[in-house]
């Protein structure tokens, strides 16, 4: 799964940090999240999505793999 996580942040002026408190997640969750090596559940992406003010789909892509 490809995710735009880390240019999501960029425009809302977030450090990894920032959104992890937001959404209640360690730093290193959104760091993995970020370099594909951890999958986020449902809910962790539609919160994700809704602080971002976007659908879930302008975050998140299924690779063509998956």
């Amino acid at each position: 799964m490809k995710n735009t996580v880390h240019v999501q942040r960029a425009i809302h002026k977030m450090t990894q940090a920032d959104l992890s408190e937001a959404i209640g997640v360690s730093r290193q969750t959104i760091n993995s999240i970020e370099k594909n090596r951890y999958v986020p559940s449902t809910v962790l992406a539609l919160k994700i999505a809704r602080l971002f003010k976007v659908a879930v789909e302008d975050v998140f892509e299924l690779d063509e793999k998956d």
